[in-house]
């Protein structure tokens, strides 16, 4: 099923989380929030897009830092209320310089 013929499901704020993952490594590199403008976006430029809750505005990754994501694969999870958006990245996915997001090891 392609998204387009999909519903998905938007929270209350018209958001929908997105996992962002390397197609070169399979790594996780981050999560952010789309609304449906920032996944036309995404779409139709192939490169990620976003929307940023604290400054209220759409955001493409690596604008400022030059580490864009061209997006290789869109999916919907099974309950159409998240994304995963397959890339292939430029370079570092963390605004503090990390590869990945996902860098902070919690103790169990």
């Amino acid at each position: 099923m392609r998204i387009s013929e999909c519903t998905l499901t938007y929270n209350e704020a018209g958001l929908i989380p997105c996992i962002v993952q390397s197609h070169k490594t399979g790594q996780v590199l981050m999560m952010a929030w789309m609304n449906e403008a920032s996944l036309r976006l995404t779409l139709e430029t192939g490169t990620t897009w976003f929307w940023s809750r604290s400054r209220q505005e759409l955001w493409t990754k690596g604008a400022t830092s030059g580490n864009m994501q061209h997006l290789v694969s869109l999916h919907a999870d099974c309950d159409s209320d998240c994304l995963l958006a397959v890339v292939q990245e430029d370079g570092p996915a963390c605004h503090t310089g990390s590869y990945t997001c996902f860098f902070q090891d919690l103790e169990l």
